[in-house]
């Protein structure tokens, strides 16, 4: 048996036993409110803007995004071409509407998979960012969020929370550093 082997076998032997893992219950204490919820995001520079459908989601892109060009919506992207084009093809989408699964009060981060996106670039690549969350779905911590993720049902997921943003040692901020430059967070009933 090689020093690897025995070292292994050693570490397997002494393993301390199992034990639950301690309740998380009552750690936060963030309501999960749309309230709530609202204060965090625009506390992080992006703006939360309540819709009721389609005429909604256009008026509000008409009023915080009026010079908006290539615009790409994730959400009627089942037949559209550019869901198999090469990501960097996507490199002059100026605005991108993503429908996030859910959303978290305590940090204001939302959760989007490959299936939302379509294209995992997309929410990174475009210049401003638009994701559409249910009121209903918004939680009040990441626990609670883990828990209704579960095991992810692609192979890629992310929060996301507020617009790109950067800041060197002498604290200057700078937005768009990586990512899309703004983000719009429209919230259904």
């Amino acid at each position: 048996m090689s020093s690897r082997d025995n070292i292994l076998n050693a570490v397997k032997k002494n393993q301390p036993e199992s034990s639950p893992l301690p309740s998380l219950e009552g750690l936060s204490d963030m309501p999960g409110a749309f309230e709530d919820y609202k204060r965090v995001v625009e506390g992080l520079g992006a703006v939360v803007e309540e819709v009721n459908g389609e005429e909604d989601i256009i008026r509000a892109l008409d009023k915080h995004l009026p010079e908006r060009k290539r615009t790409l919506d994730a959400r009627t992207a089942i037949q559209q071409e550019w869901i198999n084009e090469d990501p960097h093809l996507l490199e002059d989408v100026d605005v991108a509407l993503v429908p996030g699964q859910l959303a978290v009060a305590e940090n204001g981060a939302i959760w989007l998979s490959e299936r939302e996106m379509k294209v995992r670039a997309l929410p990174f690549i475009t210049q401003h960012l638009v994701l559409i969350i249910s009121q209903k779905n918004i939680l009040p911590t990441m626990h609670e969020a883990y828990k209704k993720i579960g095991g992810p049902e692609t192979g890629f997921g992310v929060f996301i929370a507020g617009p790109s943003k950067t800041a060197d040692i002498e604290q200057s901020l700078v937005l768009g550093a990586h990512g899309a430059k703004s983000l719009l967070v429209l919230v259904t009933p």
